[in-house]
């Protein structure tokens, strides 16, 4: 079965993860998709992958996993697909690993987040997205257990809190907001049992990220930027509250260098590299050789400062052009996610014929527009000033929090 491709389309469990692990382990690639695709979708993302099976129901995930050997060292890393904003969504294929390469990938994280056999990781996140897995399989590999409470639901996670006392947690944005505005209601629990907690996936407001460093345990909490290809830092927050807005310095063994246009680029270790399964075109625009080895890049903007420290200015799919001038909604956002009374905050933007693209903003929160107005004027230069505020009850996001910009209003 060595270097087949099972797709998985079924809810997250303990057996799924056990079966990525067997399959990793017996060079087996899985392909974690999220089984409310419909069968349109399906065919679309698999057409490209060809996966030797597609694992629909728990019983044929146990027949799978019954002729897969005891969990190991991956071989690997599971083939999660791109999200898929432009065409269709890209299999992150990382080949079989050597043994050498292999024990260095889960040393990587291991060292990096301390995963240990005591550990207890919380999973909130569904298990066919990428950080999620991760933080699951390595707790797993260092001996530590986990715990999947099921479908996101705050209340869920606060019982899980207290009866689990889990150490560990991945989560995005948005479920930092709703937890905290149901421990604003109903009571927080005690916290004191983490030692981590990560959150990446999307842009965290300045206010909730310091709800977060006040909620939990001092130095327990991490911002770290990656994508689906890779990641590229890690953050304590006291770092950021030093440097607000920062997502931090390269990982360990991994630098980052940015072009005159700002496109980020890091060079990774020879166990990191990728390729766009069948697309060897798309696989060579990611990839540039440098001084310090092989580099790659998902399109993301951002500079770096005289300590290294790395802030994001977005996608290039999400620039805006106003008036000829590059708006980039990442800095646009975390300078009015400032503003007293905004709670969260999408900056876009809409065809319009003076200025070719209007910068938009949808905001979240207290803040009247005359404040944000006020606020915009003082901290941005002109151009950068959303020309149109609109209010909404919550921004719409996927359930990785990544705000979807197409459905904002115009």
């Amino acid at each position: 079965m060595e270097n087949e491709r099972v797709a998985l389309l079924l809810p997250g469990s303990h057996a799924y993860v056990d079966a990525v692990l067997r399959m990793l382990t017996a060079g087996v690639f899985p392909i974690p998709l999220d089984p409310r695709l419909t069968p349109g979708e399906q065919e679309r993302i698999l057409s490209g992958l060809e996966p030797t099976a597609v694992v629909r129901t728990d019983a044929e995930l146990a027949a799978l996993t019954a002729g897969l050997p005891a969990p190991g060292l991956p071989l690997g890393r599971p083939m999660h697909c791109t999200s898929g904003t432009t065409g269709v969504p890209k299999g992150v294929y990382s080949g079989l690993l050597s043994p050498a390469e292999a024990t260095a990938l889960v040393a990587e994280e291991r060292d990096l987040w301390g995963f240990a056999s005591d550990d207890v990781n919380l999973v909130l996140s569904p298990l066919y997205h990428s950080a999620p897995l991760r933080f699951a399989m390595g707790t797993i590999l260092a001996g530590g257990r986990i715990v999947i409470p099921g479908p996101f639901d705050p209340a869920a996670v606060t019982a899980a809190i207290e009866t689990e006392r889990p150490t560990t947690m991945f989560c995005v944005p948005t479920h930092l907001q709703r937890l905290l505005a149901h421990w604003d209601e109903h009571g927080r629990p005690d916290l004191s049992c983490f030692r981590l907690v990560a959150h990446a996936g999307a842009p965290c407001p300045t206010d909730l990220k310091r709800r977060l460093i006040e909620a939990f345990p001092a130095g327990s909490t991490w911002e770290f930027y990656g994508s689906t290809e890779g990641q590229f830092t890690a953050c304590r927050s006291e770092e950021w509250l030093a440097r607000p807005g920062t997502v931090g310095r390269a990982r360990p063994g991994r630098r980052l260098h940015t072009d005159p246009d700002g496109t980020i680029w890091c060079t990774v270790p020879e166990f990191a590299r990728f390729s766009y399964f069948g697309a060897p075109e798309k696989t060579a625009a990611a990839w540039r050789e440098t001084p310090d080895g092989a580099a790659f890049t998902v399109g993301d903007l951002g500079r770096l400062d005289a300590d290294g420290y790395l802030y994001l200015d977005g996608r290039r799919e999400d620039l805006v052009i106003s008036g000829g001038v590059n708006v980039y909604p990442t800095e646009v956002e975390q300078v009015l996610g400032g503003c007293p009374g905004v709670q969260d905050i999408a900056v876009y933007g809409v065809d319009d014929p003076q200025w070719g693209q209007r910068v938009c903003a949808a905001v979240v929160g207290s803040a009247a527009e005359a404040e944000l107005v006020a606020f915009a004027r003082e901290n941005l230069a002109p151009p950068k000033r959303p020309k149109t505020y609109v209010f909404l009850a919550e921004l719409p996001r996927t359930l990785t929090g990544k705000v979807r910009r197409s459905e904002l209003p115009g």
